[in-house]
């Protein structure tokens, strides 16, 4: 697809994710804003959405971070598998669009939000994939809070021991999380380093920036050992206001505030 494309398919996307929190009047737009652009690339360019001969769908996504549901309900719309109408349900007593994925939402693989435990499942899944001789991929888009959790790095150790090549996963890295910035909360840094010595092929890339996206998954499907592409991105990316804010990791803008929003995104 053209980037062109891809770019008007995220501002569509950042305004269904800030209508949904704000009609919720609760959720989280500062990392559903943030991870928007790779959600875009991979459903509307890079995934295979196929199934197979049982009816799986060929590549697989689970969304670690499991709190940017919204971005994640948008993205999923927008290509099929939720009717546009629901989104506005978010969070609703009665939805089915709970404030995490279940995998009772048709097109969600991996019902998700416990934090830490989406890579040791996307895991799982690529090692299945390779005692049947599958193919596809399994993507898996991670928080960089999250990566703070002892369970990501045993996970990284498993899929260098099993030359998991099939993992493509994404560090959604907007360096805030709920208690502010990464670096004071628990000093997440050097991460290429830090990948690399578990045995990753480490790709840093621009978050917001298309054409970087799209090239690392192709660079990421030529190597041999499990994929991390770090991507840099900004939380809240999109509306002058939320951006880089840790304030905006989970609240619902007030009426004041989703008006100027809107108003952004419909430049």
């Amino acid at each position: 697809m053209e980037i062109s494309n891809l770019e008007t398919i995220s501002k569509k996307i950042r305004k269904d994710i800030i209508e949904m929190v704000y009609n919720a009047k609760s959720g989280h737009p500062g990392g559903s804003l943030s991870c928007t652009d790779i959600l875009v690339a991979l459903y509307h360019d890079k995934m295979n959405l196929n199934v197979d001969e049982k009816g799986q769908r060929i590549d697989k996504f689970i969304l670690s971070k499991g709190h940017a549901a919204p971005a994640y309900y948008a993205v999923l719309s927008s290509v099929g598998f939720i009717p546009h109408k629901d989104l506005k349900t978010l969070r609703k007593i009665d939805s089915y669009l709970e404030g995490h994925p279940t995998n009772k939402i048709n097109g969600v693989d991996v019902s998700s939000g416990s934090l830490g435990q989406g890579l040791s499942i996307a895991n799982g899944m690529a090692l299945a994939k390779k005692l049947d001789n599958k193919e596809g991929y399994v993507y898996c888009l991670l928080g960089d809070g999250e990566i703070e959790e002892g369970q990501i790095w045993e996970a990284c150790m498993t899929a260098n021991k099993y030359k998991l090549n099939n993992v493509i996963a994404f560090l959604d890295y907007n360096k805030l999380q709920i208690d502010g910035n990464i670096l004071d909360v628990k000093c997440v840094d050097k991460l290429e380093e830090k990948f690399s010595s578990f045995g990753w092929n480490v790709q840093t890339i621009d978050g917001h920036n298309f054409k970087e996206i799209l090239l690392s998954i192709d660079n990421a499907k030529l190597s041999s050992k499990p994929n991390i592409i770090i991507a840099n991105t900004v939380k809240g990316k999109g509306i002058s206001f939320m951006e880089n804010i840790a304030s905006w990791h989970g609240k619902a803008p007030n009426e004041e505030e989703y008006k100027k929003a809107i108003e952004e995104l419909l430049k």
